[in-house]
């Protein structure tokens, strides 16, 4: 078995670091950008008076980071070609994405706007493989560009893991004679409406609640009579974009279906095991930084007469959370690159609890790490002056979203005590 990170990957990170020395970190160190990444962050990032939303610069500067990337070829590294991409493996985002996490906090990977000098763009593949032709027109070259924006309307008030229970409803409505749907209900953590175009919402067309048959996905305006952003939910990480949408006799024409009606959670589930073990990879690498750091820290750190790190209360902590960050990394590579070697079927047939598996440790993990580096940093870790507060306050999100860490053991006892059927290889 050959262990060995493909050489192409490999040379690919030395081009990522070198554009990242050229371009980007001088872009965070220009007009006091840096506000934005020390101790000021979070206050730089947040308007507090206008329903506590990302600053206005603050996103335009993420914005010039892509548009950057975009024109240096690195933001559509996942993508395939005939979208400007370089067909990016998922095994090679999850060397990059853990790569890029490592480094610690700066402009280049910023996950807490899911931003990256190298993307994750489900939404242009749920395009490309759910939408019409005149869909693809309408709005696949425009989320690549940045002028169309899609937001994903999911969860509910009342319904967050379990979607098929979820009350929003659409009912056949014919408008000037145009065959359409009105759509009411309520949607919860509608993350980005603050500057969506579209909005795509999720609402039962059938069937009987607790059935994953009968829920369709409608690509919906934004600025569609009837939407409305009751709410920005402040959360523990600032700034937010998670807003409560209603929907009140929301009108849209036929067209506005993606997706087989009626199957609109092929949708929600169709990059689901991408993004947790993309998600995965970044927790181990913001992990093993905070490893890093707070080695660094106690060789240096000299309270009574010695070095911190002479310390076995200290080492053995360290080499615990430095342990997990290699056995979890090697669950990571392994599992991505068996993603590979399958259709996208059956990575759901064979791989969703290895998925998993990686997805909560690893989530986890950072959290761990995360809290450990305060301690052995002392009063200054649990400062902002550090970025270890950010960081668990950023990851411990993951261990809710994207498939609680309950979820994505229920799945894998699923498999292990036979309550999900697991064909043979």
């Amino acid at each position: 078995m050959n262990f060995d990170i493909p050489q192409d990957i490999q040379d690919y990170l030395v081009v990522l670091d070198d554009f990242i020395e050229k371009e980007i970190k001088p872009l965070q160190e220009q007009d006091d950008n840096n506000r934005f990444f020390d101790h000021r962050r979070e206050h730089a990032r947040t308007d507090w008076d206008n329903e506590g939303l990302p600053r206005e610069d603050w996103e335009e500067l993420l914005g010039e980071m892509r548009r950057r990337a975009d024109a240096a070829g690195h933001l559509r590294y996942a993508l395939p070609e005939e979208f400007g991409g370089q067909n990016g493996t998922n095994l090679g985002m999850a060397v990059i994405r853990e790569h890029l996490a490592a480094k610690g906090l700066g402009l280049h990977n910023d996950l807490q706007n899911e931003s990256s000098i190298v993307g994750n763009m489900p939404t242009v593949l749920m395009l490309r493989d759910f939408g019409t032709e005149q869909q693809k027109k309408d709005w696949l070259q425009g989320s690549l560009t940045g002028k169309v924006r899609i937001a994903f309307g999911l969860t509910e008030p009342e319904h967050g893991s379990d979607a098929t229970w979820m009350d929003t409803r659409a009912t056949r409505e014919t408008r000037d004679g145009v065959d359409g749907w009105s759509i009411t209900g309520e949607k919860m953590w509608n993350t980005g409406m603050h500057v969506a175009t579209h909005d795509m919402v999720f609402a039962r067309t059938s069937g009987d609640d607790g059935s994953a048959i009968g829920i369709t996905c409608f690509v919906v305006p934004t600025d569609a009579p009837g939407v409305k952003i009751e709410e920005y939910l402040w959360t523990f990480n600032m700034p937010t974009d998670h807003p409560r949408v209603s929907f009140t006799k929301v009108w849209v024409p036929e067209t506005a279906v993606l997706g087989r009606f009626d199957r609109g959670l092929e949708l929600a589930q169709h990059f689901v095991h991408e993004n947790r073990i993309r998600q995965a990879a970044s927790s181990v690498g913001a992990a093993q930084f905070c490893v890093n750091e707070s080695v660094r820290y106690a060789g240096e750190r000299k309270p009574f007469g010695k070095p911190l790190a002479a310390n076995q209360g200290i080492q053995f902590p360290l080499v615990e959370k430095h342990t997990d960050c290699e056995m979890i990394r090697g669950l990571i590579l392994k599992t991505a690159w068996q993603m590979d070697q399958m259709s996208k079927p059956d990575v759901a047939r064979y791989l969703s609890d290895k998925v998993s598996m990686c997805n909560y440790r690893a989530n986890r993990l950072v959290c761990e790490a995360a809290d450990l580096a305060m301690q052995v940093h002392g009063g200054m870790g649990y400062s902002r002056h550090k970025p270890f507060e950010h960081i668990y306050r950023h990851h411990r999100r993951y261990r809710i979203t994207e498939g609680a860490e309950e979820i994505q053991m229920r799945k894998i006892g699923g498999h292990m005590f036979g309550f999900i059927s697991k064909p043979k290889a």
